[in-house]
């Protein structure tokens, strides 16, 4: 094992109190610096961002004026607003320097040199406030070298705050205190990145390339010597470096393309003397020498381009030659065999359950993941404190599904190290340590422990106030005697305590099918036993998404035999279901994240509140499938658009002043109709949730969590507030003031003009006509007073219709079988 590092603080104090931070300054403008300013944006901290002057540049702050622009055009975007850009004030190191003292957090972002950085701290330190906190972004220099010119009394409130590229993405804050950092305050920052920034905080000790990137890289090097050694393309590289073993999707190289070549070429320099391995390295320097740095310069690994007829092409470098080709698939059939497993447990063994000297798969695998279980045993001590910081690191650092020590535990320790030596591949001290001792796994079974080879004991792995996922309370092991109340396949109701539940979506891709529709239904019901028994309800998950909308298969299925009553019995269960979400007595408070489409929208829009995670990209996206929404989404966006108009109007839209029919046909009704027939018929999806506030999909009143691990206890906590407060249900409102036939054939000319625009084709056309239908109450007089119940059967009308349709069954048949929307 790797000789310890010595540092000062090993653990943070969970209950400190988050750091006030009330302004911040970054320094740097480059992509680095410019997206951490935008996400300090993003959570509300105006930020100050500054970089050198240019030389003969006609505007001073032109470099950090240039940033600003690039961030509100990114893709993927770095800002939750691109109002929130205002937030942002550029500047330059030669005028702006004195504004310092306004901030509570400065942090360096320029680039990774040790002589530029050193040279921007002297200028800076001068101007900081007497108690803010400096802190250096890099991703592998060592921070005592940072701070070696820094005073003394300032080190104390100095460390390294290692950001991830794209910040507002990527979970992982890794820290890295000297020896003279405060503990009190790196664990108030700490609670502040936390809380505030929604990050994983990880320890790492000062060493090269701390933790994530330290292993990260290694694994990267060690696939691409193995490709280059075994005649493997970059797409079959990619193809087991992805989602087949629980990583991205990007694999290898595009994930090189996504961070920048030039980035991964810096942090690989930071390594000793060829331990990044020189054939592949050398081959980097090349690859940075031509400016192919990956998606910065439209080529790296990766390229698109045009091809001669016009339509973007992708294509792949051949690492002989250095040329570009057409990229191909990779075809590994053992690979596409594990696809059908259902767990990362179960494809692991698939894939390395295979003869190496027959299987391309376990040939590359087996050498490669013992790389990353051997590197990452010897960095216990040395790069991290202990092995959960590690798998905490490269999950959050690099979107793994699971850390190297828990993957090496779903593969069997002991089955693994056997297969290891059998194959004449090196075997880790630690881990032979941990056999030795008796023992099978990295964590216990039966508890929150992990074995330390560096102190030869079970640590216990602390948990960090506040978060929680649902398979906590599953094991029962938060609190105590918490268990599953009710289950099926896709659905389960968990007691998280203080009698709260919480309804866990749990179902392939989160796919709403009547298992879903019928465990919620039968819960939520007014004389439901849970309505007696628990005084409110969350609902949520653990998966990726919180879902990818209703079950299509049953649905085409169905339509294809021509069941109208099971299609229209389906529709009238999904309806009922967002209906008892709605009018249950008991405040539910829906928890979204991640992916939240069609029918997983629909039930966000009947929750008594919604708490969604910051990175939620919601959208009633049934067209896109020749649908519209038909679980009760239509008709809650009707709903808002004539509490928005009336909101602005000062009218009541229960039918009093100034009475329904001016109100149906007030300018801002037709506003607020133009704006859901859009978000509707365009099938739009938010990029954030503060988007989907504008979308009309949130509201103001709906709180955002930043952190993933804080969702479920902060809706618990709003379910709470609820209570305590006094919940009343709604009852089905009667008497809503239809728009009537003239908002309808004002929506129908926009309609009309979109087709002949080429925004939409014919079939685009006769879908958003029926949400227009819907939107306006049917062909009724302006003023009508429709009820709820009377928009649900407008909308199972529509959906009817469309399910009837063959553009539309060829178009959830194509969804279906590639997860890609046609236009038909």
């Amino acid at each position: 094992m790797s000789t310890s590092v010595p540092v000062t603080i090993h653990s943070l104090n969970s209950s400190a109190q988050p750091l006030l931070v009330r302004r911040a300054a970054v320094l740097g403008a480059g992509t680095m610096g410019s997206r951490i300013a935008a996400h300090l944006a993003n959570v509300g901290i105006p930020t100050l961002l500054l970089d050198l002057v240019p030389e003969g540049a006609h505007h001073k702050n032109k470099l950090a004026l240039l940033a600003l622009e690039n961030l509100v055009k990114s893709k993927p975007a770095a800002l939750y607003d691109a109002a929130f850009a205002g937030r942002i004030t550029p500047g330059n190191f030669d005028d702006d320097l004195p504004k310092l003292r306004e901030c509570d957090w400065v942090i360096e972002a320029v680039a990774e040199n040790l002589s530029i950085k050193h040279t921007l701290l002297e200028r800076v330190v001068p101007h900081l406030a007497p108690g803010a906190i400096l802190t250096t972004n890099t991703s592998g220099l060592p921070i005592a070298q940072i701070a070696a010119k820094l005073p003394e009394a300032l080190r104390s409130r100095f460390f390294g705050t290692h950001f991830f590229n794209p910040p507002r993405y990527m979970q992982l804050l890794e820290i890295i205190p000297l020896a003279e950092t405060d503990a009190q305050v790196l664990s108030r920052f700490a609670a502040f990145a936390d809380r505030l920034l929604g990050k994983q905080v990880v320890l790492a000790n000062d060493t090269p390339n701390f933790i994530a990137n330290r292993i990260g890289v290694t694994v990267m090097f060690t696939a691409a010597a193995l490709m280059m050694e075994q005649g493997l393309t970059i797409e079959e590289a990619d193809a087991l470096t992805g989602q087949a073993i629980g990583w991205p999707r990007t694999g290898t190289f595009r994930l090189a393309d996504m961070v920048g070549i030039d980035v991964l070429a810096q942090v690989a320099w930071n390594y000793p003397a060829g331990a990044a391995g020189g054939g592949f390295l050398n081959l980097l320097a090349e690859i940075v020498k031509r400016g192919w740095l990956g998606d910065k310069t439209r080529q790296g690994f990766y390229k698109k381009a045009r091809g001669a007829d016009g339509k973007e092409e992708r294509f792949v470098l051949d690492l002989k030659t250095l040329e570009y080709r057409p990229l191909s698939k990779a075809a590994i059939p053992s690979v596409e065999m594990a696809k059908n497993a259902a767990t990362l447990k179960e494809r692991l063994r698939i894939l390395l359950g295979n003869d190496p000297a027959k299987d391309k798969a376990a040939a590359f695998l087996w050498p490669m993941l013992a790389t990353l279980w051997n590197f990452s045993a010897e960095r216990i001590g040395e790069a991290a404190h202990d092995a959960p910081s590690v798998d905490r690191a490269m999950r959050a650092g690099f979107n793994w599904e699971m850390g190297p020590f828990e993957m090496w535990d779903a593969v069997g320790v002991r089955a693994s190290v056997e297969r290891m030596k059998a194959m004449q591949l090196p075997v880790s001290a630690a881990v032979e340590q941990l056999l030795d001792s008796g023992n099978e796994n990295w964590y216990a079974p039966d508890g929150p422990h992990c074995f330390n080879p560096s102190t030869s004991a079970w640590d216990l792995i602390p948990r960090q106030p506040g978060h929680a996922r649902v398979a906590d309370y599953r094991r029962g092991r938060r609190p105590v005697g918490s268990c599953i109340v009710k289950s099926n396949a896709g659905a389960s109701l968990v007691d998280i305590g203080d009698h709260i539940a919480c309804i866990d979506l749990h179902s392939l891709k989160n796919a709403i099918g009547g298992d879903v529709v019928s465990l919620v239904t039968s819960v939520l019901r007014p004389e439901s036993d849970c309505v007696r028994d628990f005084a409110g309800f969350v609902l949520s998950g653990d998966r990726e998404h919180f879902s990818v909308g209703a079950n299509l298969m049953q649905l085409l299925l169905a339509a294809q035999e021509g069941d109208w009553d099971e299609v229209n019995g389906a529709i009238r269960g999904f309806q009922q279901m967002t209906q008892a979400i709605k009018f249950c007595p008991r405040p539910v408070v829906v928890a979204p994240f991640g992916m939240t489409l069609g029918g997983g929208a629909e039930m966000c829009l009947h929750a008594a509140r919604r708490q969604p995670f910051a990175e939620t990209y919601i959208g009633l996206v049934e067209a896109g499938v020749g649908l519209i929404p038909g679980g009760g989404g239509t008709k809650e966006m009707l709903l808002r658009a004539v509490d928005a108009a009336a909101t602005v109007s000062g009218a009541d839209p229960r039918g009093q002043n100034p009475g329904p029919a001016r109100l149906a046909q007030s300018p801002e009704m037709g506003n607020a109709l133009k704006k859901a027939l859009e978000t509707i018929a365009m099938a739009k999806v938010s990029t954030s949730a503060v988007e989907a506030r504008g979308m009309g999909l949130f509201s103001a009143a709906d709180g955002i969590t930043y952190n993933r691990e804080r969702l479920l206890l902060d809706a618990k906590a709003e379910v709470q507030s609820m209570v305590e407060r006094g919940y009343t249900a709604p009852v089905p409102r009667t008497e809503i003031p239809a728009p009537g036939l003239a908002a309808l054939a004002t929506m129908e000319i926009g309609v009309f003009l979109m087709g002949e625009a080429g925004y939409a084709s014919e079939h685009d056309q006769k879908v958003a006509r029926w949400a227009a239908y819907i939107l306006a109450g049917g062909r009724v007089t302006a003023g009508s007073l429709v009820s709820e119940q009377y928009l649900l059967d407008l909308e199972r009308e529509a959906f009817l219709s469309l399910c009837g349709e063959r553009k539309t069954l060829e178009r959830i048949a194509f969804t279906l079988k590639t997860g890609k929307p046609l236009r038909n």
